[in-house]
Protein backbone atom coordinates (compact mmCIF):
# COMPACT_ATOMS: atom_id res chain seq x y z
CA UNK A 1 0.00 0.00 0.00
CA UNK A 2 1.65 2.95 -1.07
CA UNK A 3 -1.01 6.28 0.21
CA UNK A 4 0.37 9.95 -0.16
CA UNK A 5 0.72 10.06 3.34
CA UNK A 6 1.76 6.46 4.61
CA UNK A 7 4.20 3.40 2.61
CA UNK A 8 3.11 0.25 4.21
CA UNK A 9 6.53 -0.87 6.07
CA UNK A 10 5.20 -4.64 6.22
CA UNK A 11 5.12 -4.25 2.44
CA UNK A 12 8.40 -3.09 1.92
CA UNK A 13 9.42 -5.32 4.28
CA UNK A 14 8.14 -8.59 1.76
CA UNK A 15 9.41 -7.04 -0.87
CA UNK A 16 12.64 -7.16 0.75
CA UNK A 17 12.40 -9.96 1.62
CA UNK A 18 11.20 -11.62 -1.93
CA UNK A 19 13.97 -9.56 -3.07
CA UNK A 20 16.65 -11.38 -0.83
CA UNK A 21 15.27 -14.74 -1.84
CA UNK A 22 15.85 -13.92 -5.45
CA UNK A 23 12.30 -14.49 -5.85
CA UNK A 24 10.67 -12.19 -8.74
CA UNK A 25 7.81 -10.65 -8.08
CA UNK A 26 4.74 -8.66 -9.53
CA UNK A 27 4.12 -5.47 -7.17
CA UNK A 28 0.31 -4.43 -7.03
CA UNK A 29 0.68 -1.40 -5.65
CA UNK A 30 -3.05 -0.22 -3.68
CA UNK A 31 -2.49 3.78 -3.80
CA UNK A 32 -6.21 4.97 -2.43
CA UNK A 33 -7.93 3.58 1.13
CA UNK A 34 -10.67 2.73 -1.20
CA UNK A 35 -7.99 0.00 -3.69
CA UNK A 36 -7.34 -1.68 -0.05
CA UNK A 37 -10.45 -2.10 1.60
CA UNK A 38 -12.26 -3.46 -1.82
CA UNK A 39 -8.65 -6.04 -2.66
CA UNK A 40 -8.95 -6.82 1.42
CA UNK A 41 -12.74 -7.56 0.10
CA UNK A 42 -12.17 -9.39 -2.82
CA UNK A 43 -9.50 -11.67 -0.93
CA UNK A 44 -11.34 -11.93 1.84
CA UNK A 45 -8.51 -11.01 4.35
CA UNK A 46 -7.88 -8.04 7.10
CA UNK A 47 -4.34 -7.31 6.11
CA UNK A 48 -2.47 -5.85 3.70
CA UNK A 49 0.04 -7.03 2.31
CA UNK A 50 -1.05 -10.46 0.77
CA UNK A 51 1.83 -12.37 -0.71
CA UNK A 52 0.75 -14.83 -3.49
CA UNK A 53 3.40 -17.79 -5.31
CA UNK A 54 2.89 -19.53 -8.18
CA UNK A 55 -0.86 -18.68 -7.46
CA UNK A 56 -1.13 -19.80 -3.91
CA UNK A 57 -1.87 -17.30 -1.02
CA UNK A 58 1.42 -17.49 1.44
CA UNK A 59 -0.10 -14.22 3.28
CA UNK A 60 1.03 -11.22 5.01
CA UNK A 61 4.95 -10.56 5.79
CA UNK A 62 4.88 -12.73 8.67
CA UNK A 63 4.13 -15.94 6.85
CA UNK A 64 5.93 -14.97 3.82
CA UNK A 65 9.01 -15.23 6.64
CA UNK A 66 7.71 -18.54 7.42
CA UNK A 67 7.30 -20.34 3.87
CA UNK A 68 10.78 -18.54 2.77
CA UNK A 69 12.63 -20.69 6.35
CA UNK A 70 10.60 -23.44 5.56
CA UNK A 71 11.31 -23.28 1.36
CA UNK A 72 15.50 -22.97 3.17
CA UNK A 73 15.32 -26.22 5.18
Amino acid sequence: MKLPDHECPYGLLAKRMLEDAGIPFDDRLLTSRDDVEQFKSDQGVETTPQIFIDGERIGGSEELAEYLETAET
